[in-house]
């Protein structure tokens, strides 16, 4: 089977919203860059470029070519071919594409919500194609209007798309224990299709233009965690035949800590909460962890995860989650010993096929 990496990113460019309708060019992102001159000790390098998003600005980062490991047309696939070449040499046959600018809600209007993901979905239907099958990505949907997001999840998934992008907490601060999600995860289920909660934000209030806020794990990084407590302490898993929920970017070192708080639950508070609790809660409850090699990840695989584990390089970011030759780190560790090759290969490529839903 593919090596799969199971978390990389593209950066939206002009040509992304190229593909609006007629009718919503009004809510068009445009991009403004602050005056240098009088910019210095006010912006950090690379967060001085933005979108304005419906009055709001939103970060448009500019990247570091040596600090990514890649180059602008690449991250933008402006030149999809060299974007293939570079997998080959990283040993990797299928990238799974995450947004940039969709891990933080992009408005709180339902109209340009649509808006926005609309034209995303298409602009990365077509790089699919450019991809022959090697650039398979991950929707962002219009969750404020869950008829919309249901109609966009169809079209997505006829061109490509193999999971749906959520935020621990989103479409007026719910998490995805809220029933108000059950409509889309019955057509996800049906569709074989992945829920993907992905570090980031769903705060319409959110302000990204403050390069300081993505220091912020309560913002960023806790949502994600939350919403795994929330997933097994409501048994979700159990209303859906085979829905799969994947927890992506927040590697996987809370993982022993959350089994701790889920047993003192599941033991003192059954009065209040009754989940399904076992050693096996992950492969129970159908969830999928994107670990790092800063994990230890021998420790994971240990608790249940050599059959729940998936990893991905970030490609294209240059944040503490990235690991652009993750793949070529994690082989090493069954060179080492350090875990066995059976447990590497499950993890690059055996989980990601089954999390994904991607036909060997």
């Amino acid at each position: 089977m593919a090596v799969i990496d199971a978390d990389t990113h593209v950066d939206e460019t002009e040509e992304t919203w190229s593909y609006l309708d007629a009718d919503e060019k009004k809510f068009q992102p445009l991009t403004v860059v602050p005056d240098e001159r009088n910019s210095e000790g006010v912006t950090i390098k690379g967060y001085n470029r933005y979108w304005i998003i419906d009055g709001h600005l939103r970060v448009r980062r500019v990247r570091d070519d040596e600090r990514t490991g890649t180059v602008e047309r690449v991250r933008e696939l402006r030149d999809v071919p060299a974007r293939l070449k570079q997998m080959d040499s990283l040993g990797v046959d299928i990238q799974i594409l995450y947004p940039s600018l969709f891990l933080s809600q992009v408005s709180g209007r339902p109209e340009v919500e649509l808006a926005l993901c609309r034209a995303y979905n298409r602009w990365m239907a077509d790089k699919w194609k450019e991809g022959n099958g090697r650039l398979r990505w991950v929707a962002p949907l219009p969750l404020m209007t869950i008829s919309a997001a249901l109609e966009e999840l169809d079209f997505a998934v006829k061109h490509g798309a193999c999971g749906v992008l959520k935020k621990g907490r989103e479409a007026g601060n719910r998490l995805p224990s809220d029933p108000y999600f059950f409509p889309l995860y019955d057509a996800a289920d049906a569709l074989n299709i992945p829920i993907c909660i992905h570090l980031g934000t769903g705060d319409p209030a959110f302000s990204d233009a403050d390069p300081h806020a993505f220091d912020s794990m309560l913002v960023f990084t806790v949502p994600v965690l939350e919403a795994f407590h929330a997933l097994v302490t409501n048994n979700v898993a159990a209303a859906f035949q085979s829905l799969r929920f994947g927890f992506i970017e927040t590697s996987g070192s809370w993982l022993p800590y959350m089994i701790k708080e889920l047993r003192r639950c599941a033991d003192r508070m059954s009065w209040m909460k009754s989940f399904d609790f076992d050693k096996e809660l992950l492969r129970e409850h159908r969830l999928y962890i994107a670990c790092d090699t800063y994990d230890d990840v021998a420790t994971l695989v240990g608790l249940g995860g050599e059959e729940n584990l998936i990893i991905g390089s970030d490609f294209g970011h240059a944040d503490m989650a990235s690991e652009i030759d993750a793949i070529a780190r994690l082989k090493r560790m069954s060179q080492s010993s350090e875990l066995s090759e059976a447990a590497v290969w499950n993890i690059l490529s055996r989980n990601p096929h089954e999390f994904y839903g991607i036909e060997p």
